[in-house]
């Protein structure tokens, strides 16, 4: 008995092998049934794929696995659209879901879960873009599209990562003792939701306006220009932040664990003499709205900022 459940065991986990097989090929069930994944498990290419798929009143073999195979890649599609909205809204329907289906060859799914199907999408742009050397006028396109990806894939991963939530977060009156000449030694630690962006295209804005356009999306498509984002997550809410450079220097030596004094030195570096004294002023400007924000930043130092190690706070 125990031998006779094992073979049906090892039959069924065969065919369904087979299945997949078939249904996931590009090329169709036919070119699957035929292809070596499936004739490895079953040998039925297409002119005997009855002899493991029964036909219905209506339905030959390959036309009821042909529903399958469509069912399958229509969801995919559909799930990698979830993921990238906006840029799905820019390119129109139809071209983005060829992209997602030509992407889903280059990438096939593997995993049991559908978190991680656009992880690799940003990729796949990137190595689908036109050669900037053959003066196609769509390279500059490609750019602002692969940054769009960028954004909406960070979005997805902050919005499905751990978050500052659970946090009790870091206030001005947490540091109001602190002595000044202290703060340039401090460790502020930034949340792990926290994600700092560099990119090619004011993309940030261009997100937002897309978001609020009308139906027939008209929107301004911008030049090239560096922009700076900051990305966080409070109150099971994604938050998007424009930065300047300084702001943008200052945060990621900050999130590399450097000190505030550390933070402050790569802050002046990228200001030009002129502004160091409005520098000053600002960062104690960003500090104060940043602890108000209460999204930001984590210190666990004990004893330097009056909050024990295990009392994480974000400022």
């Amino acid at each position: 008995m125990k031998e006779q459940v094992q073979e049906s065991a090892d039959s069924l986990d065969r065919v369904q092998r087979w299945m997949q097989a078939v249904i996931t090929h590009p090329e169709g069930v036919l070119s699957g049934a035929d292809g070596e994944a499936a004739r490895e498990l079953i040998d039925a290419g297409r002119g005997n794929l009855e002899s493991v798929v029964t036909r219905s009143r209506s339905l030959e073999a390959a036309d009821r696995l042909a529903i399958y195979a469509n069912a399958y890649y229509a969801r995919l599609i559909e799930c990698v659209g979830d993921v990238f909205p906006v840029l799905k809204r820019v390119l129109g329907d139809e071209v983005f879901d060829s992209f997602a289906f030509d992407y889903l060859q280059a990438y096939p799914s593997k995993r049991y879960t559908l978190n991680y199907l656009g992880d690799s999408f940003v990729d796949f742009l990137r190595e689908t873009r036109p050669d900037p050397e053959e003066g196609n006028d769509e390279v500059d396109w490609a750019d602002l599209l692969i940054d769009l990806a960028i954004l909406e894939w960070t979005i997805y991963e902050v919005f499905d990562g751990p978050g500052t939530e659970k946090e009790r977060m870091l206030e001005t009156g947490d540091v109001a003792g602190v002595d000044p000449a202290a703060w340039m030694s401090i460790h502020l630690h930034t949340p792990a939701c926290l994600q700092l962006l560099q990119m090619s295209y004011p993309v940030n804005q261009f997100y937002t306006a897309v978001r609020a356009s009308d139906e027939e999306l008209v929107v301004d498509y911008p030049d090239a220009v560096t922009s700076y984002v900051a990305i966080s997550r409070r109150d099971y809410i994604v938050r998007r932040y424009d930065l300047t450079r300084p702001q943008y220097e200052l945060l990621k030596v900050l999130q590399a664990g450097g000190a505030i004094g550390q933070a402050l030195e790569a802050c002046m570096e990228v200001v030009s003499d002129e502004d160091l004294d409005q520098l000053l002023v600002d960062v104690q400007q960003w500090f104060s709205n940043w602890t108000s924000e209460r999204c930001f930043f984590q210190a666990t130092q004990k004893g330097e900022i009056g909050m024990d190690k295990q009392d994480g706070k974000d400022f």
